[in-house]
């Protein structure tokens, strides 16, 4: 109830203009969300990498229906770059497809994700194409695995909610693309998605085995202590590496679970966003797991009985 509630309210864009002004929602948001600025996701990369991981930023925002707000989206993105390149960080960038204007014109969403592209691998980086709803699936697959022909530098996500997953994953691996494995985050219908988590969970578990023995570099994407062990244990079962895989973690989330990999000699990645376009990312990741809110919220009490 509390997950579809929360992505039915990521929806509400009236109720995004109310809670975004609001000091408590703000702070919320600030437990998951680096800052509103480029130089405040710097600052957290930065601290991430001082404690061993390595980082993929994101700036906030999709579904722009102007191209001036895509171009300038792309150059939000190139800037990323820049930083990264000039602060010698540890970190590459994620994007979304919407936010680079493919509600508006496939052509010019692959024309400014082609810019990105580029110059990410002009200075020896790498691009991961956030997938979006089940609505542009197709698309985005379609557009990355065109792309990576020319680019190899540019990898995907995938969502093992949808039914179609493990025929993705057959696709990417044999182009040899590099797969973030995520659960999914979106409200989707039962014709599309599995709309059990046990269900979910499963079919996660038999997709990141299919990552592990034939895909390219994968990255399992989850919180889910039993999903993280299942994956460990898989790896020792047929000697797979620490160096062939990672794990990718969101920033606010599990630090605890973070410093354990890390000590036990995995790889591990935070997903950091950044921007003013907090409020869809933040009831995604409440809906993701619900204790979410109640944790954040008992820190805020104690931070200000504190103060």
């Amino acid at each position: 109830m509390l997950r579809a509630s929360f992505l039915y309210l990521s929806h509400r864009r009236g109720l995004q203009r109310f809670v975004t002004r609001q000091r408590l929602t703000a702070s919320l948001a600030y437990r998951f969300v680096a800052g509103d600025l480029l130089e405040d996701a710097v600052r957290a990369v930065t601290d991430l990498n001082r404690r061993g991981w390595s980082a993929s930023l994101d700036h906030l925002g999709e579904n722009v229906s102007e191209e001036k707000a895509a171009r300038s989206a792309a150059d939000d993105y190139l800037a990323a770059f820049e930083r990264i390149a000039t602060d010698r960080l540890n970190a590459n960038v994620s994007v979304k497809l919407t936010q680079l204007g493919l509600d508006i014109s496939s052509d010019l969403c692959r024309e400014l994700l082609t810019r990105i592209v580029q110059r990410a691998q002009q200075l020896n980086n790498f691009v991961r194409i956030d997938m979006e709803s089940a609505a542009y699936t197709q698309r985005t697959l379609d557009l990355v695995l065109a792309l990576h022909r020319e680019y190899p530098n540019c990898g995907v996500v995938l969502q093992s909610y949808l039914y179609r997953t493990m025929d993705d994953i057959e696709r990417t691996n044999a182009d040899r693309v590099r797969v973030r494995l995520v659960k999914g985050a979106y409200d989707e219908p039962a014709s599309v998605a599995f709309p059990k988590k046990a269900d979910v969970d499963a079919k996660f578990e038999l997709e990141m085995q299919q990552l592990l023995l034939n895909g390219t570099d994968p990255a399992i994407a989850t919180h889910d202590d039993r999903l993280i062990d299942a994956t460990k244990r898989f790896a020792r079962g047929h000697e797979i590496g620490p160096d062939r895989f990672e794990f990718q973690m969101l920033y606010g989330i599990r630090r605890d679970l973070q410093d354990q990999l890390l000590r036990e000699g995995y790889r591990v990645r935070v997903y950091v966003p950044y921007g003013t376009e907090w409020y869809p990312y933040l009831m995604r990741r409440l809906a993701e797991r619900p204790a979410n809110l109640l944790f954040i919220v008992r820190s805020l009490i104690r931070e200000r009985r504190a103060a």
